[in-house]
């Protein structure tokens, strides 16, 4: 060995010392990070808190979450949250009733029986429809489906309906569903299928009654999440859904959701600071209520499921 490649003790020393600095700022930069994500969420909920707590003080809360009429900016005025609940739970069952049967039979023909090239193709073109914007499916809800498919069958539908949006709330979480459901079916260990296999199932009967069954909790995470998702449209349900709240079932029927509701009074002529203008971050917060349990469940189920084969 040479003496060019032996090191002095200062050397070694100050080779440390930058090793240490530099690991330093990588560990320092990445707790900025995290802490940015972490304030960005304290800072959200602290202004639906503090904004909600000035509007809890003039509407009770009780009245608030059972009231069954929702005038805030017309006489006389009134605050029960009750029908944008409803309008936003029609929205998204429809949409759930749409996506999850064409989502999971698509996520069970992509990891069971389609070739491994053919998949390939079909996973990532399905995923192109989680990147066209959402007031796109809006203007062909309120042009298309509407107009062409559900007034011809239904004479008394209305041009902003909830079917519409929630038809296409369908179409746009079909990829969430399809892609999640796919990955939970292919986590299924082989020994599974091939011991089916061994008692001569068929390929039809290995995917429905093994493996299906074994991916449950992975594919109701995915349909958890999907609901998260359709729950927080905006744009889509504000444009095909209209803006008329009314605790109703009837799909067929123009209502309005919890998020288009923020639209129209974030984007109207409301001034700040009054209680009318504070009703968007009581809804706001309901809203953030019902989209964070549904996550931790979905994250429960997701948990479970990663545990069951680790």
């Amino acid at each position: 060995m040479s003496s060019a490649s032996i090191l002095t003790p200062s050397e070694a020393a100050r080779g440390r010392t930058l090793l240490y600095v530099r690991e330093w700022f990588i560990r320092s930069a990445l707790f900025l990070c995290a802490m940015v994500s972490i304030a960005t969420t304290v800072g959200i909920v602290w202004v639906l808190i503090a904004e909600s707590v000035s509007f809890f003080r003039v509407v009770p809360v009780f009245d608030f979450l059972t009231g069954t009429r929702w005038a805030p900016l017309i006489e006389p005025k009134s605050f029960g949250v009750l029908p944008l609940i409803c309008g936003t739970s029609l929205v998204a069952g429809g949409a759930l009733l749409v996506a999850v049967p064409i989502g999971l039979a698509s996520a069970l023909f992509m990891s069971e029986f389609s070739p491994a090239g053919l998949r390939n193709v079909l996973k990532p073109m399905l995923e192109i429809l989680a990147g066209i914007p959402t007031v796109v499916y809006g203007y062909f809800a309120l042009t298309f489906i509407t107009p062409k498919i559900l007034q011809p069958l239904f004479q008394s539908t209305e041009i902003f309906n909830a079917a519409s949006a929630a038809i296409v709330v369908g179409i746009m979480i079909i990829p969430t569903i399809a892609s999640l459901g796919d990955d939970a079916l292919r986590a299924v260990p082989r020994t599974l299928r091939e011991a089916a296999y061994a008692l001569s199932a068929t390929k039809l009967e290995v995917s429905t009654r093994v493996v299906f069954p074994a991916a449950a909790s992975g594919i109701v995470a995915s349909i958890l999440l999907a609901l998260g998702r359709a729950i927080g449209e905006t744009m889509a349900v504000a444009i095909a859904a209209g803006a008329m709240p009314r605790l109703s079932l009837n799909p067929l029927k123009s209502i309005e959701t919890l998020t288009a509701f923020i639209v129209e009074v974030a984007g109207g002529d409301t001034p700040a600071g009054g209680v009318e203008y504070q009703t968007i971050f009581a809804v706001g917060l309901t809203l953030f209520v019902i989209t964070l349990s549904i996550n931790f469940i979905a994250r429960a189920v997701l948990n479970r499921f990663k545990e069951s084969y680790e």
